[in-house]
């Protein structure tokens, strides 16, 4: 057997696999000696059969099977020894003339070849990195929202500008009839406000969604739509009110701080506030580096020049999935996936440069962490170390979830080194500038 490669370019080349009778045939003869011991043929004992007549019946079928696996196997390690870096597999080049009963094969195979780059990891155009603060405006709102969830609540008889109402939305067109409770305080605009201002119990409300709500996202989930739904949606809806509820705040002392608190380091309302705003800033450090991790992956795949085997990878992906694409539809997908297959390029290679790595002990590490963390919103602080292991273990024997967790722990390492190597535009700013400029 001889293998060779022939470079087309700097990312095209083709191997050439030559494959002779002495390669395979011990193998075949092997294989038919099992199947003679075994066959079941009419008018013979078993494991009597003739050779020449179980050649002739399964020897063909078992040259070309052993052929298969023989090319597969030396493809590969032909591969692993030549240290070629390819993207997608080897595709098999049609041979029109092609003949299984010829003394020798010749198989070639077209490979698309990894480009060699260069990342620049400090490139002109910065990237801004947010710091998020909490504001003093957004800590004493959660305040009341702490006085609001813990107070006392009471029936009312009448809507007023302080009540809660239950009741149900419909719009048959849409199909909504959902049961939803909202604030009063929630209900924008004069007009609206006085429609439910001094409503009682049975009432039906005709209302319309636009601008019914201060903030749209209170609409989508009265009404239980999809975020792309209730965008600009505007429609009329039916309110037929069910309840009417007022809640006292509840009071800001040592019993409430206990409540959140139960490990007593809550005394005062000052405390209490600076306890707000360190958790809601752990939160938006959170969405900060999701969106820091976000933009450096957009500067380097733009700030990062190299050319791919594009015609490859096109008749590549034709075959690549469980469907068959079109040369159209393959393009299509090319396009979309491209700019995912560059910043796949440019991550391998950050990770190799600078020996970054992820080994099966830190994953176990990192989904008992999850796993922790899980447990503790369920009221379950301290698991048992053997309670996360076997968690941990049946999680990573999903394939899926333990992708999932792989990428999450890799995105963590890679952020983890560019917030060491890479300078950025700071900028300090609240949470709700945050989302005007990052979702703008």
């Amino acid at each position: 057997m001889n293998i060779t490669k022939e470079n087309v370019d700097a990312l095209n080349a083709v191997v050439k696999v030559d494959i002779v009778a002495e390669d395979y045939q011990d193998k075949v003869t092997k294989v038919l000696n099992d199947y003679r011991k075994t066959a079941n043929i009419p008018g013979f004992r078993k494991g009597h059969v003739p050779m020449g007549m179980v050649k002739k019946q399964y020897g063909k079928s078992i040259m070309i099977d052993e052929v298969n696996k023989l090319l597969q196997e030396s493809l590969n390690k032909f591969l692993v020894e030549e240290k070629l870096d390819i993207l997608g597999n080897p595709l098999p080049r049609v041979q029109e003339d092609f003949n299984w009963d010829a003394d020798k094969f010749s198989f070639e195979f077209e490979l698309g070849l990894a480009p060699e780059f260069d990342v620049n990891l400090q490139p002109k155009n910065k990237v801004t990195q947010y710091n998020i603060v909490a504001t003093d405006e957004l800590i004493e709102k959660e305040v009341e929202n702490i006085q609001s969830r813990y107070g006392k609540m009471s029936a009312k008889d009448e809507v007023a500008e302080e009540t809660n109402v239950t009741g149900t939305f419909v719009n048959e067109e849409k199909e909504i009839n959902k049961k939803s409770t909202i604030s009063v305080k929630d209900i924008k605009g004069k007009t609206n406000l006085k429609k439910f201002v001094g409503a009682k119990v049975g009432d039906v409300l005709e209302l319309k969604t636009k601008n019914l709500f201060e903030d749209e996202h209170k609409l989508q989930g009265a009404l239980g739509v999809s975020h792309d739904e209730v965008h600009d949606l505007d429609i009329p809806v039916t309110f037929t009110i069910e309840e009417i509820t007022e809640i006292e705040p509840a009071e800001l002392d040592q019993e409430l701080f206990d409540k959140l608190f139960a490990d007593g380091s809550v005394k005062t309302v000052t405390e209490l506030k600076e306890k707000i705003k360190e958790d809601a800033e752990k939160q938006f450090q959170q969405q900060a580096d999701q969106q820091l991790l976000n933009a450096i992956t957009e500067n380097l795949v733009d700030n990062t020049q190299f050319d791919l085997p594009v015609e490859f990878l096109q008749k590549w992906l034709q075959t690549a999935g469980e469907k068959e694409l079109t040369a159209e539809q393959a393009v299509e997908e090319y396009n979309k996936s491209e700019k995912g297959l560059r910043y796949q390029l440019i991550e391998g290679k950050i990770m190799k440069d600078n020996d970054i790595k992820l080994d099966y002990a830190e994953l176990v590490d990192y989904a008992k962490g999850f796993i922790r963390a899980q447990m503790a919103q369920f009221g379950n602080m301290n698991p048992e170390e053997k309670e996360l292991e076997d968690i941990a273990g049946r999680i990573l024997q999903n394939q899926d979830e333990a992708r999932r967790l792989q990428e999450q722990l890799i995105s963590q390492k890679l952020l983890a080194f560019y917030k060491e190597n890479m300078s950025f535009d700071t900028k300090e700013v609240s949470y709700e500038d945050f989302i005007k400029e990052v979702y703008k």
